[in-house]
Formats: C-alpha cells, structure tokens, sequence
C-alpha cells in the first residue's frame, strides 16, 4: 500500500515538474525568444560565435530566461531519466515516504491526497 502511494506521488512530481517546465517555456521562454528575434535574424543570416558573444553581453535578461528554461528542462529529463535507470535511491525513498505520511496526516485537505492516497474503486 505504502510502495504504491510512494509510486503515485513520483508519477505526480515527474507531471507537475513537466507542467511547471511548460508553462516556463510558454511564458519565460516564448518571452526571451521574441526579446532575440533581431539576433536570431542575425545568426541566421550568418552565425558567427562573436554574434552569439555580443548577444548575450547586450541582452542579458532574456538570456538569463532561455538559461532558465533550459536547465528546468534539463533537470527534469536527467531526474526522470535516473528514476528510471537506477530507481530511486533509500534517502530520496525515505523522504518519499515521510511526504506519503504528512499527505495521509493532513487529510482530504492536502491538494495532492486525491492523488496519492485516494484509492480508486474498481468495477
């Protein structure tokens, strides 16, 4: 019982964490490209690494955003990809399980008991 709501709330971090690296790249991400169309004009008209040097020291903010979305999305694929791998480690499995608990502990009013703990009746 405990293994199985232990697997639901990685299945619920891995969705939440590919929802917030969406939405990230729909608002920062679609912000910081549109910020760099002169210079994506630029690199593609001739891309020289001086052109991508000189954008990054002129246009620092909307860099510092496609970083941004770049390493959320990185981390998500490397955290996914070593659960699947190697599964997940007794320290993080243990921290899963104190998190089970403090669900299970608040009740129906934790947003992510319906999730977790809720059995599902099947017919």
């Amino acid at each position: 019982m405990l293994d199985r709501q232990v697997q639901r709330l990685i299945e619920v971090q891995t969705y939440l964490r590919w929802m917030l690296d969406v939405f990230l790249w729909l608002t920062v991400g679609t912000a910081s490209i549109w910020a760099l169309r002169s210079e994506i004009e630029l690199w593609i008209a001739s891309f020289t690494w001086a052109a991508v040097r000189i954008s990054l020291a002129y246009n620092r903010l909307p860099m510092l955003g496609l970083g941004l979305c770049i390493a959320m999305t990185l981390s998500t694929l490397i955290w996914q990809s070593a659960i699947i791998l190697w599964g997940v480690s007794p320290r993080e499995r243990r921290s899963l399980i104190n998190q089970v608990k403090s669900i299970k502990a608040k009740g129906k009013s934790h947003f992510l008991w319906r999730w977790v703990c809720e059995e599902k009746i099947t017919k």
